[in-house]
């Protein structure tokens, strides 16, 4: 492996690790405060905690900013800032049903259902005309019958707290959606900044009318807040940006999945929190789940004489991440940014 590539996989291990923990820091919190005060103090504080990081990553893109016109800055602004309040809604709805749920279940198992989201979202993606490849639904297969085991007792009853943490696990999936579609158009930490600023916002509504918080209470539970919004929200996702640049995608995915195994770990070493036997192999399912959801799929390649040619096959098809236009022998993405782009360029020899 290159020392790059080491150095990436290093942080992205230390990025699961991180979050993978936050459950514990999450879990202990609710002995102090109220779920809504927590994501209230926990958003605000990474919200903050990320600016100066966007001044730290913007550093050289002050000449790029320049070029562009005052009409095409006031739509980026314009795109930013809903992309930043769409992201802050999904999550802080996602982020409160799992701080609820939390309460009622253990660490280990909210690790895992939440990162059910890796299976939804292609399932999600169903209704928007996307195709599921049959490892998808393997997975999908494979997560279902984890579920069972990991959630569903002799009695065939699930806890309170499964139900609210799987309902975060929908959510979860819906803000990935959401982020999928802004973040091609705008600057990453800049989105995930205003998402926890209006994340945090919006739990302090209800912080107001559901809970009555006091300070000496949120200074009694300031480490795990402390860790929730500085490590696995500022530095997590700061982990995250620079350890994902230059690395392969699935790769990535499949080290970040490690969350949810951390999240087991810590929950039996820090809080003595065990699961049973049954549980354990419906943790070890959910996890060849979400390692087979993430595998890439088989690469389609479709060739063409002309520019022409292109454009009917795309009018009349959906292609999938991977796939492969190749007009002449040019190669290019599946990525409709970069099919335009490249048609444009094929155009104009």
């Amino acid at each position: 492996m290159k020392k790059g590539n080491l150095r990436s996989s290093a942080l992205l291990l230390l990025t699961a690790c991180i979050w993978g923990v936050a459950f514990v820091a999450q879990s202990v919190g609710m002995e102090y405060v109220g779920p809504f005060t927590f994501n209230f103090v926990r958003s605000i504080l990474g919200g903050l905690v990320l600016i100066p990081c966007i001044f730290f990553l913007n550093r050289g893109k002050k000449t790029e900013a320049e070029k562009i016109s005052a009409e095409e800055k006031r739509a980026q602004r314009k795109t930013l800032l809903t992309g930043g309040v769409c992201c802050g809604v999904a999550l802080c709805l996602a982020t409160n049903f799992q701080q609820i749920g939390i309460q009622y279940t253990t660490v280990g198992k909210a690790g895992f259902i939440t990162a059910c989201y890796i299976v939804i979202v292609p399932v999600i993606g169903l209704f928007m005309k996307k195709k599921c490849s049959p490892m998808i639904w393997l997975s999908v297969l494979l997560a279902v019958v984890g579920l069972y085991l990991l959630c569903i007792n002799e009695q065939f009853s699930i806890g309170y707290g499964d139900i609210l943490v799987f309902v975060c696990a929908i959510l979860f999936s819906v803000h990935i959606l959401i982020v999928d579609y802004f973040s091609p158009k705008v600057d990453g930490v800049k989105m995930s900044c205003i998402q926890f600023l209006v994340c945090g916002l919006l739990s302090g509504i209800a912080m107001l009318f559901a809970e009555q918080p006091q300070l000496s209470a949120v200074l009694l539970a300031w480490k795990p807040i402390a860790y929730a919004g500085i490590m696995s929200c500022g530095v997590g996702y700061t982990l995250q940006i620079v350890g994902q640049k230059g690395m392969n995608p699935t790769i990535a995915s499949l080290i970040l999945s490690l969350e949810s195994c951390i999240s087991v770990l810590a929950g039996w070493l820090l809080l003595g929190q065990r699961l049973s036997v049954r549980e354990l192999s419906g943790c070890a399912l959910m996890f060849v789940a979400i390692l087979l959801a993430q595998l890439p799929e088989r690469t389609e390649r479709h060739y063409f004489d002309t520019a022409d040619g292109v454009a009917a096959f795309l009018t009349g098809n959906l292609l999938q991440d991977g796939d492969a236009v190749l007009v002449k022998g040019a190669h290019y993405s599946s990525q409709v940014f970069k099919v335009a782009e490249a048609l444009k360029q094929y155009e104009e020899k």
